[in-house]
């Protein structure tokens, strides 16, 4: 059985109603140091919501969200990154008309007395990118004339930037090529070796089977399945995705447990 750790992040019995349309139903959720989890399900699953929840971008009506075993209450993404979670969205929100390293830190550029200390922004962006492994033909290229894969590389370089334990990754291959996506797991896979953990919202099962530790599906707002990646298939979870209730769903040590008996 894999090591047990203590979580990164819990949260316990979420609830989140949008008027009459229940969005999320008591849902469980944990993180360890340095996981990579893969969310999954279908288009009104609760995804996206339970981590605009977890950030602080939608306020939970009941439940408990825990940071390192503390009780939080983060009432904006600015609250949540500063317990080291960033989220980066299928948009990638980005400055087409300014360069990389304008854009990895846009909002703070660093100055000195009135100006922008242009070389210390430039010398730090390529830092970041360096540490991702990633290669750019210059921190001064415009970010409107990168690929997707490169613009989606200068977005997770921006959150890289602030020193996160978690980055949330909304459908980050859902519009890349083949090659960029390869590239992106990569840099997943490099990020997972200095310890960050990170959650991936995607419909594409391969990529996370790829580069995840587990899985945890959600259906119509509620739990219905937590695996290890080690110890189920593609088979398995779109099953869950498709035919999974709650009442049948059990943990990750749970069916591994089973597995063993």
């Amino acid at each position: 059985m894999p090591e047990t750790k203590t979580p990164l992040i819990q949260m316990r019995n979420i609830n989140k109603a949008f008027g009459p349309v229940q969005a999320l139903k008591d849902v469980n959720f944990t993180l360890a140091p340095g996981e990579i989890l893969g969310l999954v399900g279908d288009n009104s699953a609760g995804k996206s919501t339970l981590m605009k929840v977890l950030t602080g971008a939608y306020h939970r009506d009941t439940g408990d969200v825990l940071v390192d075993g503390q009780p939080t209450d983060f009432r904006s993404p600015h609250e949540s990154r500063d317990k080291g979670i960033e989220m980066i969205y299928q948009d990638f929100a980005l400055c087409g008309n300014m360069d990389i390293a304008q854009n990895i830190f846009l909002g703070r550029w660093p100055r000195r007395g009135l100006f922008v200390d242009r070389k210390r922004m430039y010398a730090d962006a390529e830092a970041v990118l360096s540490r991702l492994k990633v290669d750019v033909n210059s921190v001064f290229q415009k970010v409107e004339s990168l690929s997707g894969g490169r613009q989606q590389s200068v977005a997770i370089a921006r959150a890289i930037s602030f020193n996160p334990r978690v980055v949330i990754l909304d459908e980050p291959t859902a519009n890349l090529s083949v090659m960029a996506t390869e590239r992106l797991l990569e840099t997943m896979a490099e990020l997972k070796r200095q310890g960050v953990a990170q959650i991936i919202i995607s419909h594409r099962l391969t990529d996370i089977f790829e580069v995840g530790d587990r899985i945890m599906v959600l259906k119509r707002g509620q739990n219905v399945g937590d695996r290890y990646i080690a110890h189920t298939d593609e088979h398995e979870v779109l099953e869950l995705i498709v035919s999974g209730t709650p009442e049948t769903a059990i943990t990750a040590d749970q069916a591994l447990a089973a597995r063993a008996a």
